[in-house]
């Protein structure tokens, strides 16, 4: 059975996703469940961080369990071979594997949840997913439901060693209609800027790669097909040159191998107000060639002055598909779909907390050495 609203207990009514107090609030009303207590850091301004459990599953495919259908039940299906996680265990690139997470759900009946992978999730191209009981759709987790949490991992460029308790992808909650309207937009933008240079303010703020550098030309990174293991405990430890090759170019264009993974930069710097959530989304499904890898959310204060982030852009995750395509300066390849917070966060993006990306420009994943 669902649990109770939040809004008794809250005498909280307002419409938004839920920051960081209401979500200690869930833990406490038994909405969110945990088999250990929770760690520094897990609660983010506007998300929960999700840990690993102690088991996972080498599977033959990709899978949703489907209406009616456990996902317990339908491993027995798929599983290859059943995994322990302790002490550690290498994900091999191009395999694709459930993995049990620590937390679990009892949702009200007026509050819905999404998924995401956190920003260095994706920035080491680790295809990460939320599987539900009766789910039929990855990351989308509907008002009410009551059960247990799988994290589906296929490691797409590197392989990776994880353990339990590690944090691959992250959760938010949403009560009622959240997104902030075109117009909405607009009057934020005029009162606070979100966006360096001109707002294209389009079902959200559009932002575009950056491939002309304001000194030198160095651009982004790919991915290199043939490297080591990535522990994913280990933070500014890997040579960047023994997993990505650079990429150059003074002409503002470049071109993008199909199935190979980029790491690029908006060309705008963002911001997230205090008030406000956001996620990375594509920006136009016709333009079939390549897609952002929308990883991760954009907390409130990403980006913003006030929590020392002023400047901060966007990294961008890109894949090619079937044809190589030429990406030039200034193309548009994504948008920011904004959120109203039902109230402040205590605590904002990079403000007293472990936030690695506020103030970024182009960046590796935190596992990586910083650049030269």
């Amino acid at each position: 059975m669902a649990s109770a609203s939040l809004s008794p207990d809250t005498n909280d009514s307002r419409i938004g996703v839920l920051p960081d107090h209401l979500i200690q609030h869930m833990s406490e009303a038994g909405q969110i469940t945990a088999t250990q207590p929770y760690v520094d850091g897990q609660v983010q301004p506007a998300s929960l961080d999700l840990r690993l459990g102690l088991r996972a599953w080498r599977v033959r495919a990709s899978f949703l369990a489907g209406a009616g259908n456990k996902v317990a039940d339908r491993l027995g299906e798929f599983e290859m071979h059943e995994i322990a996680l302790t002490p550690g265990i290498v994900l091999e690139k191009g395999c694709v594997y459930v993995v049990e997470l620590m937390e679990g759900l009892n949702l009200p009946d007026d509050i819905t949840a999404v998924t995401n992978a956190k920003s260095s999730t994706g920035r080491l191209d680790l295809l990460t997913r939320v599987v539900t009981d009766g789910g039929a759709e990855f990351d989308r987790i509907p008002a009410g439901y009551s059960g247990p949490l799988y994290a589906e991992i296929c490691p797409r460029s590197f392989s990776v060693l994880v353990r339990p308790g590690m944090r691959l992808n992250q959760i938010r909650f949403r009560q009622g209609q959240s997104v902030l309207s075109d117009d909405d937009l607009r009057a934020i933008h005029a009162a606070d800027r979100l966006v360096s240079g001109d707002a294209l303010i389009s079902d959200g703020l559009g932002f575009s790669v950056d491939l002309k550098p304001d000194s030198g030309n160095l651009v982004g990174f790919r991915a290199k097909p043939h490297s080591g293991v990535i522990d994913l405990d280990n933070i500014a430890h890997y040579d960047p040159a023994d997993y990505w090759e650079p990429i150059h170019t003074n002409d503002g264009r470049i071109i993008l191998d199909p199935g190979a993974f980029y790491i690029l930069v908006s060309r705008e710097a963002v911001t997230i107000p205090p008030n406000c959530a956001a996620e990375m989304a594509p920006y136009l499904a016709m333009v079939g060639e390549f897609r952002v890898h929308y990883a991760g959310f954009f907390d409130p204060g990403f980006g913003h002055s006030s929590a020392g982030g002023a400047g901060s852009r966007g990294v961008l995750e890109v894949r090619c598909h079937e044809a190589p395509f030429v990406l030039e300066h200034g193309q548009v390849v994504g948008r920011l779909v904004y959120e109203k917070m039902a109230s402040e966060p205590e605590t904002l993006y990079g403000a007293g907390i472990a936030s690695n990306y506020q103030g970024q420009g182009l960046k590796l994943s935190k596992h990586f050495k910083p650049l030269g």
